[in-house]
């Protein structure tokens, strides 16, 4: 009787398994879960943590936390949609001297991170800096009561530091969406009388608007993210507040959340993006224009346009980039030593590690969605490359609670059974910081991949498969040597990425492990930038390749 009752019952889990049989979705699945498992400890740990430290954050520091990063996230969010928008419709509607060379180099402030560019115009306008010093030469000015200046540290200077990096983001996504308007849409508001600026509001901003809102999203995403700068400009956001929580009071459940109200901030922002565009949809029927068609800027208006498309050039890139070269040829004796080489190393192994390992998931995921191409798999893919929109601070704190936990209970049970210790095994060491990697970055590899495999005609699929290829071997003669340009422009990604990552590697490094990333911030924290420069040169450096595929890449889809 009761295997009768049971008959029901098995068929039934039999039906609910029969989709997992699939040896594709199943990794995937173990994938998603694995990616996710940060996010689902920060909020475990954070709402069992003790409500006392809760209470003391809401009435003290919570407020502040809030108001800082609202402030940041308005300020950038605005800066970057006035310089990112107005540069993309200049050079992508009007025609001036320098335009294609504008078209690319408006990328480059790209490669400077946040943090570093904040260490160098610190030393640039700081009191002792040279700007405040020539200027009290220049003016008599004796001490700084006798003159305003503004405060580079201040919410006011990290806005500015984070805009001239970050509207490339805006930039990006403008300019492509200008190129591809309809040109007829645009003549007709012409010859309905409508001049340049009114063309601009009324027509080619709205339907630029989809585009700009994903655009302004990710450099707010960016703007959670950050911790170089705020730290080192005293600006008490989320991410500062997490670490310093964590390693300075010595409270991880404290930390988790402040982790899970961040991540609120994410959820909400998120939802923001796509209710923003959930009902825009706007489709171009007629070819752009030639650039003959574009308007012709002349006199004061060509110049004001080249100083406008130069600005943001000369301050997010070209004075970084001599800064860095001059301190790095001043201080090359001192900062040329063991050190340096030992971080650069580390940097390379550590993030070229990452790069394959995390390369290697989203190849798997990327073809995996291919093969099934189900409802099931593709949520699965997005629930596994969701890390990319979640802070490198609260990764750090979901990837740590649970491998503190396995490395307690192994611990505890060699002692119990050998009364032997043995130490930390997976957190505190490089594979946290690896796990922590792989979660941010997959989102990074998977649609790299993806992007390349739907290049790949599906006919040589089909005619491997009449020749008795499985998929595995598809997947290893087929679409691995026609996917070389992508997985290469995937591993780079991550490569560079990595590289420039600081809030994660900050909280999840051993003891006493240096990265070109940490290096430099320590530097920095203790006031000695200049003996870091070519730490920071080295990651600018690296930064400068993606940009040039970028700008490559975007060239040659438009025929350039």
């Amino acid at each position: 009787m009761l295997l009768q009752d049971a008959k029901p019952f098995t068929a039934k889990a039999k039906q609910l398994l029969a989709p997992f049989r699939d040896s594709w979705l199943t990794g995937s699945v173990i994938i998603a879960l694995l990616a996710a498992a940060p996010i689902l400890a920060v909020a475990f740990l954070a709402m069992t943590s003790n409500g006392d430290f809760w209470g003391h954050m809401v009435q003290n520091v919570l407020p502040g936390y809030i108001t800082t990063t609202l402030l940041l996230m308005a300020g950038v969010g605005l800066g970057t949609f006035v310089v990112g928008t107005g540069t993309a419709w200049l050079t992508a509607t009007c025609e001036f001297p320098g335009r294609k060379f504008f078209g690319w180099a408006l990328f480059l402030p790209m490669a400077v991170p946040a943090y570093i560019i904040a260490y160098l115009y610190t030393d640039l306008l700081e009191y002792a800096g040279p700007v405040q010093k020539s200027l009290r030469g220049l003016m008599g000015w004796q001490t700084p009561r006798d003159y305003w200046f503004p405060e580079i540290r201040s919410v006011g200077g990290a806005t500015a530091m984070m805009t001239l990096v970050l509207y490339p983001y805006v930039y990006l996504l403008a300019r492509s969406a200008f190129l591809e308007q309809s040109s007829a849409v645009l003549e007709a508001g012409r010859i309905l009388g409508r001049g340049p600026w009114r063309n601009f509001f009324t027509i080619a901003l709205p339907l630029a608007r989809p585009a700009l809102v994903v655009g302004i999203s990710l450099v707010l995403m960016e703007v959670l993210n950050d911790f170089g700068t705020v730290d080192f400009f005293a600006v008490k956001t989320f991410t500062a507040g997490i670490y310093d929580v964590w390693l300075n009071m010595g409270n991880v459940g404290g930390a988790a959340q402040l982790a899970l109200i961040l991540l609120l901030f994410v959820s909400l922002l998120l939802f923001a993006e796509r209710w923003a565009r959930r009902r825009q949809r706007f489709d171009s029927q007629t070819q752009r224009a030639p650039a003959n068609n574009t308007q012709k800027l002349e006199g004061l208006h060509s110049a004001l346009a080249i100083i406008a498309c130069s600005l943001p050039i000369i301050l997010g890139f070209v004075i970084p980039a001599a800064m860095l070269v001059s301190y790095s040829i001043r201080f090359w004796g001192d900062e040329a030593n063991e050190k340096i080489w030992q971080a650069a190393w580390n940097s390379l192994t550590l993030s070229g590690t990452a790069a394959l390992v995390v390369t290697a998931i989203g190849l798997f995921l990327a073809f995996a969605v291919r093969e099934n191409g189900g409802k099931t798999i593709k949520s699965v893919s997005r629930i596994a490359s969701m890390g990319y929109a979640i802070p490198g601070a609260v990764l750090a704190v979901g990837v740590m609670i649970p491998l503190a936990g396995l490395d307690n209970r192994i611990d505890a049970f060699f002692r119990a059974s050998f009364g032997h210790s043995t130490g930390l095994l997976f957190s505190g060491t490089i594979f946290a910081i690896l796990c922590g990697y792989s979660a941010r970055f997959i989102y990074l590899t998977f649609s790299t991949v993806e992007a390349g495999l739907s290049r790949i005609t599906p006919n040589m699929e089909g005619a491997a498969s009449t020749l008795g290829a499985g998929r595995w071997e598809i997947l290893k003669t087929i679409h691995i040597p026609l996917l070389r340009g992508a997985l290469a422009t995937a591993v780079l990604l991550v490569l560079v990425d990595s590289m420039k990552e600081l809030p994660m590697t900050m909280l999840l490094r051993p003891f006493n492990f240096e990265t070109l990333a940490t290096h430099v911030h320590q530097y920095a924290s203790d006031e000695l930038f200049e003996e870091s420069a070519l730490a920071a040169l080295m990651i600018v450096i690296a930064g400068i390749i993606p940009v040039i595929l970028l700008s490559l890449t975007i060239s040659k889809s438009r025929g350039q």
